[in-house]
């Protein structure tokens, strides 16, 4: 990072001064998450967010769970401690980026066009940088929240968060003694109907997971000669029956709630047995939300042989399994019969769907702070098609919703930042979601 965008977060200002130049500063640390342990890690960005915590009085504490791969947690003390906390989370890592295929460097932190383009700028250190600027303006002007607040800045969630979120709860859970609630990434951002309606999707469900590893064992032997147990063949035949699989319509309780809320904002009949039609009028979001309607398998990886001449006697593939909230036995008796009796399956990694209802004083506090700052906002719950680190927060009772406020340029492919080429994000909608997040926690 350079002397200059970090000098501009140490001398403090308000959060909307500051912000920009935070997540700029957590852009510029490579946090690339490659899954094996091979990247820079999340050490220097546990470091630096540490710091910017110390300077404004609180006392953060790293913790390491391999080298190299740290997270951050601090707790702020509420106006009436009796109260049950909320947890604000958000995660330090990043997918890879190929700097070639971007129209500025990833990890430069680069302002062109009014955004912050670089990776992590939608996920999530946007967030981040929101959130430690609210926290150090408060501190900085003695403004307590009205109850207990845990930030957790963690490693690790772009591979499960084995290494982040799930050590902290299982090996530290002391950390997160009287939480109840949290509020984390893919929520709170923007969708604008019209000129006198924005709506802002609020997450209240995430599709659980089954990232797996299929294997097909064959006859090996010399690729001149006829081979009818090739298990290369057979893998790329039952991958090739997956992929291709049209998944069955399934309306849960959030996509239901949804499509009753945009059927309300648009004026007009949203029919779940037509989701063709349905996904038309969304626009933007169509692709995030039609994610949200079926169980899904995508495959994502394929090995097998090591020479040209050669029929291997064992070919891999690596899939990504969604399912909804209540259907992962569906999904799973389901996978087995397109994969066949051939294909043997193994989780590489396996987590829960979530889902809570779209009530409760938190969600009035996220309506209240959206309203102040748009007088046309509207909040709805929606469904997440991935998975946070709030599935491992779960495990300890507390109700999690996706709240990262940010107001979106229409045009803006907000769907396409994530993991995508060219993620960025729109300074005026960091500033606002600094506006937002801290008349949130004065609700909340």
């Amino acid at each position: 990072m350079s002397e200059s965008s970090t000098a501009g977060t140490v001398s403090g200002g308000s959060a909307e001064n500051e912000v920009v130049d935070l997540c700029r500063d957590l852009i510029r640390i490579d946090t690339s998450n490659y899954g094996d342990h091979s990247g820079p890690g999340e050490r220097l960005a546990a470091e630096y967010i540490a710091e910017k915590l110390a300077e404004v009085g609180l006392d953060p504490k790293i913790i390491e769970s391999h080298k190299g791969r740290a997270s951050t947690v601090a707790r702020i003390e509420g106006e009436d401690p009796s109260k049950p906390a909320l947890l604000i989370h958000g995660h330090t890592d990043v997918v890879p980026a190929n700097a070639a295929d971007w129209t500025h460097d990833p990890f430069s932190g680069e302002i062109a066009d009014g955004c912050v383009w670089g990776r992590g700028a939608v996920d999530m250190k946007d967030m981040d940088a929101m959130t430690l600027a609210v926290v150090r303006e408060r501190m900085r002007t003695g403004r307590k929240p009205p109850r207990d607040i845990v930030l957790a800045f963690l490693a690790d969630e772009e591979a499960g968060g084995t290494f982040g979120a799930r050590h902290l709860v299982d090996h530290h859970r002391d950390l997160f003694d009287g939480v109840t609630e949290a509020i984390g990434e893919v929520g709170g951002f923007s969708f604008t109907v019209n000129e006198n309606l924005r709506l802002y999707l609020v997450e209240t469900a995430q599709k659980g997971m089954h990232w797996m590893r299929l294997t097909v064992d064959g006859t090996a032997g010399h690729g001149s000669m006829t081979n009818d147990d090739n298990a290369i063949t057979e893998l790329c035949e039952a991958v090739g029956r997956l992929g291709r699989h049209t998944w069955p319509v399934r309306v849960t309780k959030t996509v239901r709630s949804f499509l009753d809320e945009l059927s309300d904002a648009l004026g007009t009949p949203l029919d779940p047995e037509d989701m063709e039609a349905t996904l038309a009028k969304l626009g933007g979001i169509a692709k995030m939300i039609g994610a949200t309607l079926r169980n899904s398998a995508a495959p994502t990886m394929l090995g097998a042989g090591y020479k040209v001449n050669v029929i291997p006697g064992q070919a891999t593939a690596h899939v990504d399994g969604r399912f909804l909230p209540g259907h992962e036995e569906e999904f799973l008796t389901d996978l087995d019969r397109i994969l066949g009796p051939r294909v043997k399956r193994e989780d590489v990694h396996g987590d829960k769907a979530l889902e809570t209802s779209f009530d409760g004083s938190l969600v009035d506090a996220m309506q209240l702070a959206l309203k102040a700052e748009d007088p046309i906002a509207r909040a709805v719950p929606y469904m997440l098609s991935g998975g946070t680190d709030a599935k491992s927060f779960d495990d300890l009772g507390i109700r999690c919703f996706g709240f990262a406020p940010l107001k979106l340029p229409p045009e803006l492919d907000f769907a396409g930042m994530f993991h995508g080429v060219d993620e960025r994000v729109p300074v005026d909608g960091l500033t606002f979601g600094v506006r937002v997040l801290d008349r949130f926690i004065d609700h909340s």
